[in-house]
């Protein structure tokens, strides 16, 4: 049996229609299937190689850890340097008081020690979501969603969660002394990159403080440079209680944090001891990877260098189909009038050698989250297999 059979026969399926690309090797902002074909990948594997595919730093670090050791101990038991190290540079990006890592697989697993912290901090129960959020499909980050088509077949899920609509600050009332947390996207990925106002974060924020409610953002999708700056968060003024990360975090190697204060991350230390518990969280290899991702965002001045990239795509992204783009620095939707034109528009890309995709809940948008590191020319390259795309 060939590799496409094999996948097929023993690998469990999510759709009746994946997309069959085999790849044989990454290298920057391109894979490379068996034939030699090219293809640029324009979705970073959906948010996560910010740094492009294998970047030499990255490598670098993840062989000088496979000479020392891999899995040691579960999470939070042995003094190891990569997770040390990792945790200082974490809290080195962000503002006090956030200074206490919790390192764990994945972004759904970081947004379920999210809510579980902070239901133990504020020994509350109610949870708050948005509408079309995505949290990641876990039991309680699929709770916690925002689109009923992916959790009816699951039902019962979390008790104690109500939704709001994202950016509507009337529905703010809804956050009252009751609620322990209200957890959002600071930039709505999967409803197809939705940016709320500024006036209206700064609104949330006042609300959780007058009600004692923690205020958890997911930046899964939107840390680590992909929006213009290092967190999203830092371009509407306010900052979380407790945030969540991963993809973008790894450098290609799973890896997943949520982060708080020293005061609220205590509370998992007793009542009951263990109060969150992961085997692999922060492994070693993934952990050294994560530390080099950041230095090369920050080396590379990376993050500098969103806005005019984000222009560019702009710039030569028009076509009558094209309805319009709604972007967050490289965190992209392209928008056409429904999903029946968009679908063979993202066929063809990747026949002629460029990787799209479209968003969960917004299925008439183009996804365009090309890793960081994409060069002018790699852009030029991308939209003209767009626009041929549009018009085969």
């Amino acid at each position: 049996m060939n590799n496409r059979q094999l996948f097929l026969a023993h690998l469990a399926q999510t759709t009746d229609f994946p997309l069959m690309i085999e790849i044989e090797k990454a290298e920057g902002v391109f894979l490379y299937g068996p034939d030699g074909k090219q293809y640029l990948d324009l979705i970073s594997g959906i948010g996560v190689s910010n740094v492009g595919h294998r970047h030499p730093k990255v490598l670098a670090a993840i062989q000088a850890q496979l000479d020392k050791y891999l899995h040691l101990m579960v999470y939070g038991e042995y003094v190891q340097q990569p997770q040390a190290l990792l945790a200082q540079a974490l809290t080195q990006t962000l503002p006090n008081p956030l200074d206490n890592v919790y390192l764990v697989n994945s972004g759904s697993e970081a947004v379920e020690g999210g809510l579980k912290l902070a239901k133990r901090y504020t020994n509350r129960r109610e949870i708050l979501s948005c509408e079309n959020a995505y949290h990641g499909s876990s039991h309680g980050a699929l709770s916690v969603g925002g689109n009923e088509l992916f959790k009816r077949a699951y039902r019962p899920l979390v008790p104690g969660i109500r939704q709001i609509a994202y950016g509507n600050q009337d529905h703010l009332e809804a956050i009252t002394t009751d609620t322990a947390a209200i957890i959002l996207e600071t930039v709505q990925g999967e409803a197809g990159v939705r940016v709320a106002d500024r006036a209206y974060f700064q609104a949330l924020r006042k609300k959780c403080n007058e009600t004692g409610t923690l205020l958890i953002l997911d930046e899964i999708q939107a840390g680590f440079g992909r929006t213009g700056t290092f967190w999203a968060f830092e371009d509407v003024g306010i900052q979380p209680d407790i945030l969540v990360c991963a993809k973008g975090m790894g450098g290609g190697m799973p890896i997943g944090a949520f982060i708080s204060s020293r005061e609220i991350m205590s509370v998992l230390k007793n009542n009951p001891l263990l109060g969150h518990i992961t085997t692999f969280g922060g492994h070693p290899v993934s952990a050294a990877a994560s530390l080099a991702t950041i230095q090369v965002i920050q080396d590379e001045a990376l993050v500098a260098a969103v806005a005019d990239k984000a222009n560019l795509f702009k710039k030569l992204l028009v076509h009558p189909k094209i309805t319009g783009i709604r972007n967050k620095g490289l965190m992209m939707a392209l928008s056409f009038e429904s999903f029946e034109v968009l679908k063979p528009i993202i066929d063809r890309c990747i026949d002629n050698g460029v990787i799209t995709d479209w968003f969960l809940f917004c299925d008439n948008a183009m996804r365009i989250a090309p890793p960081l590191t994409i060069s002018r020319s790699e852009i030029e390259f991308a939209c003209s297999q767009i626009i041929r795309s549009i018009d085969s």
